[in-house]
């Protein structure tokens, strides 16, 4: 790789757009962010378009050497629904991955195509507004995911990687595109019979990792200010379960990762179709499109964070004025001084709804006893062990199809401090768990690793053998072992956590 190869990687994740370059030894070189956050209006969860533009201008304008940048790719959050016309003019405000709001529609596809279609799927929402016969419905030339449309503002090309796809409609790995049968039932159904478009027509065009995705337009570099040269070379977009994939090594089969951040969710490569259709697992792809089971938890860190800044805020009455970095790493390390039953502490950290445990909506809550050890060892250690709970509900289901996982990699928020997040969830899946020296970087980091593949594909190699051969060849990171006992451990605290399921529903129902 030269110098003028660098690559770089733009992610739109829930709280954070971020930006990573890559040298020739795929180290991380140089990155930038910005901070957002997701609106409710009108009952959806949503982001204004025009904020997309004026994050990746100042994630972008942090990073060092712009010039030398010879392939990008965008990633963001996968799922939701951007509708537009034949102009590419916006219908309605984006609708995110976090709404619960399609539930007839959704039950109706899965039981129409025999497989699960959860409700943050794109395919959900188009049915949804169609069965609510929303007035944008008649008017829509195309549907994308957020990367899709970034894609397309900058290259002009209307295409996602296949693993973006897979969030969207259900995908035929052999095809390695979207599943011709049941587009065809979909297009059957009568509501949409009468509608003056079909399925194809709206959806984007399906690419493979490797495959050239265009390159940044004149008209797409003045929308990003000039920070990046036109004739830049673009990967397929993919959605940050595919980058999350890459960044870990983990697209061969019987491996898997774990995303940690805002949301929670597991990817195991699978050998072998599951034997049912299940609710509470996705099945999606990899960037090359292998079948993948998605455990995807809308919950995670959202309630943590916000009692570490009332904790924060405790510290700062008595003059202390730690870091933010220091806060979370002393308060992860006290939670392994709590008792191994969290001493009866019991913690909900629903923000939003749930689709494996059926919540339209969340409230979060602390739950206890009079006889509870009520300390801040046992408090913070069942708040993180509640961050991956759910998670673990979907994950028993793959043990019991004897879904096979040698390994399962970490990475994002949860295990930037060493150890701990990586020891509760090996208890949590019952697997060997290693987080990377890359671990903080997720997402952004595996979108210029794909960029980087792209590159490199005079070579033809699998994209499995780039990243084991080349990327990740000597890296260095930890791996932790499941405790047989903490295992036990984790068991019992999920049984508990299931009846605390009960408190939440009523909550929910008379808060």
């Amino acid at each position: 790789m030269s110098e003028h190869r660098a690559c770089l990687g733009l992610e739109l994740g829930s709280t954070r757009i971020k930006a990573v370059t890559i040298d020739e030894t795929f180290k991380p070189v140089s990155s930038g962010d910005y901070t957002w956050a997701s609106r409710y209006e009108n009952g959806v969860w949503t982001y204004p378009l025009e904020e997309v533009w004026t994050g990746l201008k100042s994630a972008l304008s942090q990073v060092k050497d712009r010039e030398k940048i010879a392939a990008a790719g965008v990633s963001a959050m996968m799922h939701g629904y951007l509708a537009f016309d034949r102009d590419w003019n916006l219908l309605v405000p984006f609708r995110t991955w976090q709404n619960t709001i399609t539930g007839p529609a959704a039950a109706q596809l899965t039981e129409l195509f025999g497989f699960n279609i959860p409700q943050r799927w794109s395919i959900a929402h188009l049915y949804q507004a169609v069965l609510n016969k929303e007035d944008h419905v008649p008017r829509i030339a195309h549907i994308t995911t957020l990367a899709g449309y970034i894609h397309y503002m900058l290259t002009g090309v209307n295409a996602v990687g296949v693993g973006e796809a897979s969030g969207m409609f259900p995908i035929d790995s052999a095809a390695l595109d979207y599943d011709q049968a049941m587009v065809e039932k979909f297009d059957r159904l009568p509501v949409i019979e009468k509608l003056p478009w079909k399925l194809r027509d709206l959806l984007p065009k399906v690419l493979t990792a490797g495959q050239d995705a265009g390159r940044l337009t004149e008209e797409g570099a003045k929308m990003l200010d000039g920070l990046l040269p036109a004739g830049v070379v673009f990967a397929p977009a993919e959605g940050d379960a595919g980058t999350g994939m890459t960044a870990t090594n983990a697209v061969a089969p019987r491996t898997g990762n774990v995303s940690a951040g805002t949301s929670i969710f597991s990817m195991v490569v699978l050998e072998k179709p599951l034997e049912k259709v299940y609710e509470e697992i996705d099945l999606v792809t990899t960037p090359t499109g292998a079948p993948v089971a998605m455990v995807h938890c809308n919950n995670c860190t959202n309630d943590t964070n916000a009692w570490v800044n009332v904790l924060g805020e405790a510290a700062q009455l008595f003059g202390a004025e730690p870091s933010t970095g220091e806060l979370y790493t002393k308060l992860y390390e006290k939670s392994l001084e709590g008792d191994p039953d969290c001493g009866g502490v019991m913690v909900c950290n629903y923000l939003a709804g749930e689709g494996v445990t059926h919540m339209d909506a969340g409230r979060p809550l602390v739950a206890r006893t009079p006889e509870t050890k009520f300390t801040l060892a046992n408090f913070f250690r069942s708040q993180l062990y509640a961050t991956m709970a759910t998670l673990k509900i979907g994950m028993d289901i793959l043990a019991e199809e004897k879904v096979a996982i040698d390994s399962l990699t970490g990475h994002g928020g949860l295990f930037k401090t060493p150890i701990v997040g990586q020891s509760y969830m090996a208890a949590a899946c019952n697997a060997p768990v290693t987080c990377m020296e890359t671990a903080g970087e997720g997402g952004p980091y595996g979108m210029a690793l794909l960029a980087s593949y792209l590159l490199n594909q005079g070579e033809g190699e699998r994209l499995e053998d780039f990243l084991s051969g080349k990327v990740f060849a000597g890296a260095s990171g930890s791996t932790v072992q499941p405790d047989p006992a903490a295992v036990e451990d984790f068991n019992a605290y999920i049984r508990r956590y299931k009846a605390l399921l009960n408190v939440e529903k009523a909550a929910v129902e008379n808060l």
